[in-house]
């Protein structure tokens, strides 16, 4: 059997059992391709930019997580890629073939490129199963129900091939949503904040579900995010947008060990912030002194220490300390902290029953693995 691209189709899955879940069929093999995006620039209107000459590349069965805040870039870089948008500058390559550029441009049906969109968009007037099998029009119908039956099985839903989606919770749509993106085996899956409209209680169990199926169907997956914690979860790799610029590309460790701006930083972990200005290699704050590497006396810098950084005593340490307040968050406490010569609040988040209930002066220690300092001009720049 040949897919609507032409290409050969694995042989039938095998059946596999979750545990509480349904009996599913583990993801049909695709091709996975590597997409890469080459100083891609798009402005809405004249003067108005909404992406600089981005340039990367998603990676063959990788799963690339485009992260950052409202106006990033991140959602219109993922449109562009769907062939929704029509970039101003630059191109997009597939596996090193050009599909959208100057003098090249591939509608989003001739791309091998499946799409899941933020709201899941289900028609509500189809049942599931011609929800799921909408896309695969290069088949005769018996064979599009047959591979949207198989793309049910495998998220767990077959059970509702011929229900309509309202009967449906907001994960089990989800779920249809990933089938129905996933049915033609596309060799690249593009995801809009797939887990956005999902309760806590539901989005850990659906992304996890979610991350296994595409483990499975080993294609190539852009996941869009502003939640730093769902970007380390899911993400081989994580781009950190800004004002439609790459601040920073790496996997999630990377860009919580090292990275590369305060904003970085900031993305990944809460912060108190400190200005400084270096004095002999180093810095003088409120809470001791901080080396600063190659950074050139005279230059101000911004220190920023996070919250998880500090021990905190009742008896000894490195700086003296009153709370000013805490706040109990179940396994942590949140605590705001005057200590001598800070403007601010010093905050931090330790673990529960680490300081009696009653007390009120303390001594801090930070940790040196959670101090970090950045040059604050190039934070301006």
């Amino acid at each position: 059997m040949r897919a609507p691209d032409g290409s050969n189709r694995a042989e039938k899955p095998m059946s596999v059992v979750e545990p509480g879940a349904a009996s599913r069929v583990t993801a049909g093999v695709t091709f996975a391709a590597r997409l890469t995006f080459e100083n891609v620039a798009h402005e809405f209107s004249p003067g108005v930019p909404a992406l600089h000459g981005v340039s990367l590349a998603a990676n063959p069965g990788e799963v690339l997580c485009l992260l950052g805040p409202s106006g990033s870039g991140k959602t219109t870089l993922l449109r562009i890629a769907a062939g929704i948008e029509v970039q101003t500058g630059g191109r997009l390559l597939l596996n090193d073939r050009e599909i959208a550029g100057p003098k090249v441009f591939l509608p989003p049906e001739k791309r091998s490129v499946g799409l899941v969109f933020q709201d899941f968009a289900l028609f509500p007037h189809m049942t599931i199963i011609d929800n799921v099998r909408f896309g695969l029009t290069a088949l005769s119908r018996p064979e599009a129900e047959k591979e949207a039956m198989i793309s049910l099985r495998r998220v767990g839903l077959e059970r509702y091939a011929h229900s309509y989606p309202h009967v449906l919770s907001g994960g089990e749509q989800q779920r249809v949503a990933l089938a129905r993106a996933m049915a033609p085996r596309p060799s690249v899956l593009l995801m809009d904040e797939p887990f956005s409209g999902l309760d806590s209680r539901l989005k850990d169990s659906v992304r996890a579900e979610t991350l296994a199926i595409l483990r499975q169907s080993r294609a190539t997956a852009i996941v869009v995010t502003h939640d730093a914690e769902e970007a380390m979860r899911m993400g081989d790799r994580i781009a950190l947008l800004k004002d439609g610029r790459l601040v920073q590309a790496g996997t999630g460790e990377d860009l919580y060990q090292n990275p590369a701006s305060l904003f970085a930083a900031g993305f990944f972990s809460e912060l108190n912030v400190l200005p400084a200005r270096v004095s002999g290699g180093a810095v003088d704050t409120p809470l001791g002194r901080v080396p600063c590497g190659d950074i050139g006396d005279g230059q101000r810098v911004d220190v920023a220490i996070r919250l998880s950084g500090f021990d905190l005593h009742e008896s000894h340490g490195e700086v003296p300390a009153r709370i000013l307040s805490r706040r109990f968050l179940g396994v942590v406490e949140h605590l705001e902290m005057a200590v001598a010569g800070a403007e601010e609040p010093i905050r931090a988040r330790v673990r529960c029953g680490v300081l009696p209930s009653d007390v009120r002066d303390i001594f801090l220690s930070v940790r040196p693995s959670d101090v970090l300092v950045f040059e604050t001009e190039r934070e301006n720049a």
